[in-house]
């Protein structure tokens, strides 16, 4: 199935880069059914029509008042997920608990935005660039990225999504960002969704992920794969990880992936520790591009990055989400409010 999916990853990965169309993965009568399917998925899932909590501030206060060091700034782009729809407080969005993160681990405030929008594609991700770049004096040094959901739900081709995504990340690493990425999850478990609507948007999630990865990489970033990682979680433990919509992450859900990405996030930035390294046994540490894309799609927490040539590497890391006591993570001054 891994070399399977790598064979679909890289021919979209070749659409995209070479301005080909979309690949046709599924027959017409197939998408009868998909698109009936999704119809009666999204009522009966709902969603919520609120904002995400504001979570943009400065983290980690403690650490300027210890060394006066500057900060650290965090970008963070996306959908709803990275926006963190489906939680009250700004403290449990995923951009809150990274920018927590990071400021333990080096010892430094940092300073959070996030352009994310709910409800976003990847045809937006230009515009949130924009906003992130334009200030020439107040770029990010690291950027989280999270979008692919919207993409699948929504029919974009999928070779259209990956290239709009490669052109954001090498946008933000010809301005100096680090990159990293969080991939398309897994839209198999959501809960309300039945089969066959299930399996095809496992499938078509996970392709999209591998596919990612591969642009991603060859532009100079680094991915972490969500999809698995949450998929047996949420499917054991839906009530804790999903939100009251059933579809967006809960504040433990969001802590779980923000637990995955924490460690690609430092290790972008030099902070990580290479022996908090685990790579799989034997040789598979170090794969071709596809396979190793493949690989991260079909299990959560990999991270991949480039390695010589047409060479990937796949880590896997401890993952740790620093207390509240080590991450001294409450924005300075009064917790944000939503925006009017």
């Amino acid at each position: 199935m891994s070399m399977s999916r790598a064979r679909v990853a890289r021919r979209i990965a070749a659409a995209a880069a070479y301005g080909g169309g979309g690949i046709g993965l599924l027959g017409g009568a197939a998408v009868g059914v998909l698109l009936t399917e999704v119809s009666l998925a999204r009522r009966v899932i709902g969603g919520s029509a609120e904002l995400p909590p504001f979570a943009d501030g400065r983290y980690g206060f403690a650490f300027a008042l210890r060394d006066g060091c500057g900060p650290l700034r965090l970008g963070f782009l996306g959908d709803s997920t990275a926006a963190g729809q489906g939680v009250h407080r700004p403290s449990q969005t995923p951009g809150a608990l990274l920018a927590s993160g990071l400021a333990a681990v080096a010892e430094r405030p940092v300073d959070l935005r996030n352009t994310a929008e709910p409800g976003a594609r990847s045809d937006d991700l230009e515009r949130q660039v924009d906003l992130l770049l334009e200030d020439p004096e107040n770029r990010p040094d690291v950027c989280v990225i999270m979008i692919g959901a919207n993409d699948v739900t929504h029919r974009v081709p999928p070779a259209r999504s990956v290239r709009l995504l490669a052109a954001a990340v090498r946008r933000l690493r010809d301005a100096g960002c680090q990159v990293v990425v969080g991939t398309c999850p897994d839209l198999g478990t959501i809960e309300p969704v039945y089969q066959p609507l299930r399996w095809i948007a496992r499938r078509l999630s996970r392709q999209l992920a591998a596919a990612q990865t591969i642009a991603v990489v060859e532009q100079g970033g680094r991915t972490v794969s969500l999809g698995d990682l949450l998929g047996p979680e949420f499917a054991a433990r839906p009530r804790e990880l999903f939100g009251p919509d059933n579809y967006h992450p809960s504040a433990e859900g969001y802590a779980t992936a923000a637990m995955a990405v924490l460690p690609a996030l430092c290790a972008a930035l030099g902070l990580w520790p290479e022996d908090a390294l685990e790579r799989p046994s034997g040789e598979e540490g170090l794969l071709p591009v596809a396979t190793a894309a493949a690989e991260a799609a079909a299990e959560g927490g990999t991270e991949v990055t480039a390695a010589r040539g047409p060479w990937a590497l796949l880590r896997r890391r401890r993952r740790h989400l620093p207390t509240e006591t080590e991450a001294v993570g409450q924005p300075s001054g009064p917790e944000p409010s939503l925006p009017n």
